[in-house]
This record gives C-alpha cells, sequence and structure tokens, in this order.
C-alpha cells in the first residue's frame, strides 16, 4: 500500500477549538457542458497539535488517520502568515 497522503493548501477561516482548525480551500472546475471555469470551495477540519495557526493564515494540511468525527486532516506547515501579524 501506498504512503503517499493527499496535500492541500488553503487559509484559516476558524479557530473552532483547541487544536482545532478550519480551512477553506478553493479549486477552480471547468463545466462540463458550458465549459465555463467556476470557483468551488470547501471547508475542511484540520489538526494543529501546537496551537501554531491563526486566522487568515494559508496553511498546507495532509490527510491522516480519523481524530474526531469531523478531522481527518493534519497541519503540516504554514505557508504564509496573516497579513498585518507582526509576531
Amino acid at each position: 500500500m501506498s504512503d503517499v497522503k493527499r496535500t492541500m493548501t488553503g487559509s484559516v477561516i476558524s479557530l473552532s477549538g483547541d487544536k482545532s482548525r478550519v480551512a477553506l480551500i478553493q479549486r477552480t472546475v471547468k463545466h462540463k457542458l458550458v465549459g465555463k471555469i467556476m470557483k468551488r470551495s470547501s471547508k475542511i477540519r484540520f489538526h494543529d497539535e501546537q496551537n501554531s495557526s491563526k486566522l487568515g493564515d494559508k496553511v498546507k494540511i495532509k490527510e491522516t488517520r480519523p481524530i474526531s468525527k469531523t478531522k481527518s486532516w493534519e497541519l503540516v506547515e504554514i505557508v504564509q502568515s496573516a497579513k498585518g501579524d507582526v509576531s
């Protein structure tokens, strides 16, 4: 079996609880019939062990074993900090 895990990049839109975050993943798809380019998005809950990500950060997450009922993704790295963050 392959050890390759799916990874996605999105922005943090909610600090939903301790060690939990919600990321908005946006992608573009082409309509099958019309051919128009459309934006699609999905909210994914992920595990952040150190509570290091903040609201507005751009993060990279990977698929993992189920951690709770809604969380089966975990933080890999913070790609870009939120604008206006001085820390």
